[in-house]
Formats: structure tokens, sequence, C-alpha cells
């Protein structure tokens, strides 16, 4: 029941990460927490932003696998936001807060909708200069939710917590799979009932994402070809909405591929930032870079420079 908690990475994460608070609103019960792992000389990190029933150590496997390639990762909890103005004011003065000044984005589920909204806010002085969407989405109405998106404030936690229950797999799934959806059952559980509700007002209040804002930014798309809570059309929906974004497709990984399929999924975030080596946007540090590979990127940055 309890594999990926009482597993060895598990456990090494826990051990040798800090967990991080951070206030940056003058309501100092809005709390960020995060781990804060590699490099700190890199200064254009990947952050991710966890789903609905996502805590910070969801992303424990890309933490641990990136950071020992030498990326600098930063995986997050967000306080209790009720819209979604509030959460890029707050998330753009925790970026001030790091002294980031532009960042790499995945985000799962909800949280790929929080940086698609985040990128969009600060178009104007951009913060974004790459996202990673993973089982994500661009507009909430795909929900049929909104309606009740006010309510939610009003609801007692255990009710909250079944109405995301509802959305994780049913039937028979291969036992990575189970491990994995136990394992968000126990994060979810952590969730008090402000966290739940606010996020869940965040999922479904009536919002779309505007792409023409953010058209400069590199997108890569990571989806699964099995049971999601994303139905096909919200799938295609996001492809129509990025035509030029890389497509990384799962055969199988359920809600939750970067527990389940972690070496697959840590491979295509590689190869998303690849782009970015021997850039002032590298999350890498350059030291784990091969000669040759930054001479290959430094031709190619030419060679788009001079057409």
């Amino acid at each position: 029941m309890e594999e990926i908690r009482i597993s060895p990475d598990y456990s090494w994460f826990r051990s040798t990460v800090p967990l991080r608070r951070i206030i940056v609103d003058d309501d100092d019960s809005k709390v960020w927490s995060l781990y804060d792992a590699g490099p700190k000389s890199i200064r254009c990190p990947i952050i991710l932003l966890p789903p609905v029933s996502g805590t910070a150590e969801v992303f424990f496997q890309q933490v641990l696998a990136l950071t020992g390639w030498g990326y600098r990762v930063i995986s997050l909890q967000y306080p209790v936001y009720w819209d979604l103005l509030e959460f890029c004011d707050g998330f753009r003065k925790l970026l001030d807060h790091l002294q980031l000044d532009k960042v790499h984005l995945f985000g799962a589920s909800l949280g790929g909708f929080l940086a698609q909204k985040f990128a969009e806010c600060t178009h104007k002085s951009p913060r974004v200069h790459s996202l990673i969407l993973c089982n994500s989405f661009s507009d909430t109405s795909i929900f049929n939710q909104t309606w009740t998106a006010n309510s939610f404030w009003l609801m007692p936690a255990f009710m909250l917590k079944k109405i995301v229950l509802g959305n994780f797999a049913k039937g028979p799934v291969d036992p990575k799979m189970a491990d994995a959806i136990d394992f968000m059952v126990d994060r979810l559980e952590s969730l008090n009932q402000s966290e739940l509700a606010s996020r869940l007002t965040l999922n479904c209040q009536n919002s779309y994402v505007e792409p023409h804002k953010i058209k400069d930014v590199a997108v890569t798309i990571i989806d699964v070809f099995d049971q999601s809570a994303l139905s096909h059309e919200a799938k295609e929906e996001m492809y129509k909405l990025y035509p030029n974004a890389r497509r990384a497709h799962l055969k199988t990984g359920g809600n939750f591929p970067y527990l389940c399929r972690s070496a697959e999924v840590n491979l295509y975030v590689q190869i998303h930032l690849r782009q970015f080596h021997g850039t002032r946007y590298a999350a890498i540090n350059p030291a784990m870079v091969s000669a040759e590979e930054l001479e290959v990127h430094k031709t190619r940055l030419r060679s788009d420079e001079d057409q």
C-alpha cells in the first residue's frame, strides 16, 4: 500500500533535500513550501507545479534525477489563493524573493493551467522562458463545474476530497500506477479544507488561456494515451492552442505519469531543457554539459540569428 513512501528514493529525497517555507505576502498565513535542489548559481531553474491533489513531494523523482544531471530544480506547493490574479501576484513575489528573473515551468494538470496563466499574466515583462504541460488544460469549462466554483469554500474537507478522488483511475491498473494513486491519496489527505477548496476554485472558476500572449514561449506537451481525468477534446484543444509545441506521448501513465513513468517523463523534461544549453536561460550547470554538445548548441544559435 505504501510502496512509494517507504521506497529508498523517497527516503533519500526527504533526508537530503530540505523543505523551505517562505512568506512573500502581507498575509502571514500564505506560506509557500518548496524544495530547492541543484546548483544555486543557476538563475533560470525549472520549477514544478503540482495538481489539485499534490504537494511539493509528488515530484521527488524529477528532483532526484534532474539534479543528478546537474539541473537546478524547485518543486513547490502553493499557499491558499482564491483567484488567478492573486496567485500570479504571489508567484511573481516568490520569484523576486528567490532572485529569479526568468524560469522554466513544469505544471501537472492544475499546475499546468496556473503556469500558462502566469506566463500570460507576465507577458509584458516575461518571467517564463518555457513551459512543460503534463496532462494539462487551457480552459476550466471542460470540468463543467464553473457554476459550483464559488461554493467550494463552504464545503467540508471530506466532500472536497470525494470530488477530487472521483477523478482518480477506476478499475485495474498496473502495480506502479496503483502505487502512484496510493501516494497521491496520501498527499491529498495531508491537505486541509482551505487548501483543497482554494485549489478546486482555481481549477473550476471560469477562465481560459489567451495563447497570443504567450506565443513566444517554448512549449512541450506531455500526455498519456490511457485513462486520465482529461477528455480527448481537452487534449485536442491544447494541440490547437500550441500548434508549434513539441509533443511527448506516453502509452500509459494515467493521471500521475511523473510518479509511475518517471524515467520517461524525466527524459522528456531533459530533452525540452536541452534546447537552452549554452544560453543564459540554461537550467543546468555548464560543467555538466559536454563541450561537444555546447558547441552544437552555439552553432545552432548562431545560424538561428543569421536567418
